[in-house]
């Protein structure tokens, strides 16, 4: 009896070992078998950059139907990369309303990866004050053309301590800076507020901002690309902004600032217009200056007037010419997160890159529970993320989610690639620099859509509810 249980023991380990090599070989097909993982965003928050079940490709005939056909063949542009601007206001809110470890943990969750991080891996800082400041300052008040006193010391406070976190946890991070005024007394009106730079400081105002850059460089922080005006069409009445028209803009880039950058060794890129989608003739009068051409990198947009087809419009003429899309605020004027969370979604994550856009900005990274803090301008701004004044509770806002369904996924050095798209829905494909596919889709209807994501010879079926955003993620279909 002895010998036989030992015997029917034997035979029970045999087959459980068997059984358990038939399923290790089972789970190695199945793991084997290509899939895409899946995020979704819904207008109803009930998912909110949530994982969902992984999508599986199969031999797909291509038959007729929805679906979005990604084709890793045709590259486009190379992306830098999506973020927000450390503003005055979101520096200060974030050095000061958080605590050390409140601090760290925000500025990973937003500039880092790990973690379910959302990668922002660019930025734009302001030139002195904007309206999102906590007051109005030049780098340079006191009236002298030699600029000695000259001090990026009040962006020493909070904004470039703020740049310098960011890049440490992201050192892929490109930042861009922009001036919303010359110091006053360089102005028709001697103040920041409203006015033109008077043409006899065009040498002083290249000098002010090749110091910029310099000073910049030697407290940590880079400065990739440069405006020269921000908004130059426009002359707010209570806050700093310069109107500077695009011949003056020429004549400045062609004969002043990019000759003084050139000689000085200095690889900062600078960018154009920094304005609306409404006047596509601006910054082509600009390109159309042989001299100021040669110095002029890209075109960079807002979203304020006019409609997001523009940027193809400027690089159809200009196709060497970079395009960046570089502000957009949300706001209270559109208070539903279903309306305006697929709004940012059609127009600047999908629209904006569509249209070449290398890297995509909105405004504030942060502001508190009042809009703020600013002095003019915009009194119902909406950061990325809230910050309670009060608390130091955080508040992730619907561009937060947008603008996370792009930077998450998407590395700098990646390639959008052309995509195909049926039954109306919008689609963005990126190829990563290791060869990982990224795809975003919206639903903006009001219906769900089932359709077929393919590539090459594989389809995946995947459904998208309504006002639903999807990331969907795979590796190289063999």
């Amino acid at each position: 009896m002895t010998s036989r249980i030992a015997s029917l023991a034997r035979r029970a380990l045999v087959a459980g070992a068997a059984l358990a090599t038939l399923g290790t070989a089972a789970c190695a097909g199945a793991a084997a078998e290509p899939s895409a993982r899946v995020w979704m965003t819904s207008g109803d928050r009930s998912r909110l950059l949530s994982e969902q079940a992984p999508l599986r490709f199969q031999p797909s005939p291509g038959a007729e139907g929805a679906a979005v056909a990604v084709d890793p063949g045709r590259p486009l542009q190379e992306m830098v990369g999506f973020g927000a601007a450390i503003t005055d206001a979101s520096a200060w809110l974030i050095q000061t309303r958080l605590d050390d470890a409140r601090r760290d943990a925000l500025l990973r969750e937003l500039f880092g990866r790990q973690d379910g991080g959302l990668g922002f891996s660019f930025t734009r800082v302001t030139i002195g004050a904007s309206d999102f400041s906590l007051d109005h300052y030049s780098l340079a008040d006191t009236p002298d053309p030699t600029l000695a006193t000259f001090s990026t010391a009040r962006m020493e406070e909070y904004v470039f301590p703020t740049v310098r976190a960011a890049v440490a946890i992201n050192p892929d991070l490109k930042v861009m800076a922009s001036p919303w005024s010359a110091p006053g007394w360089m102005k028709t009106t001697g103040s920041m507020i409203q006015g033109q730079l008077k043409k006899e400081f065009y040498p002083t105002y290249a000098e002010y901002l090749r110091r910029y850059i310099d000073s910049a460089a030697a407290h940590g922080v880079p400065t990739d690309y440069l405006s020269i005006q921000n908004e130059p069409d426009f002359e707010p009445d209570s806050y700093p902004g310069m109107r500077w028209g695009p011949e003056g803009r020429a004549e400045f880039v062609g004969g002043r600032l990019g000759p003084l950058l050139r000689d000085a060794g200095i690889e900062t890129r600078i960018l154009d217009w920094d304005h609306n989608w409404d006047l596509p003739q601006q910054p082509l009068t600009v390109l159309a200056d042989e001299q100021a051409r040669g110095f002029i990198a890209g075109v960079a947009w807002h979203c304020y007037g006019g409609d997001v087809a523009a940027q193809s419009q400027v690089r159809d003429v200009w196709p060497d010419k970079d395009v960046f899309f570089t502000e957009c605020s949300g706001g209270e004027w559109t208070p539903a997160f279903a309306d305006s969370f697929t709004w940012t979604m059609k127009n600047l994550i999908i629209g904006s890159t569509g249209h070449w856009a290398r890297g995509v900005l909105m405004w504030n990274l942060a502001l508190d529970e009042n809009h703020g803090p600013h002095a003019g301008g915009c009194g119902d701004c909406r950061g990325v993320v809230t910050i309670d004044s009060r608390t130091g509770e955080v508040t992730r806002n619907q561009e937060y989610y947008a603008f996370g369904h792009a930077s998450r996924f998407v590395r700098p050095g990646a390639r959008r690639v052309a995509s195909t798209v049926t039954d109306g829905l919008q689609a963005l494909a990126f190829v990563n620099p290791d060869g990982e596919r990224v795809l975003i889709v919206l639903n903006e209807g009001a219906a769900p859509v089932t359709f077929e994501i393919r590539e090459g010879d594989r389809g995946a079926a995947a459904e998208l509810p309504p006002q639903t955003a999807a990331t969907y993620v795979w590796k190289a279909l063999d």
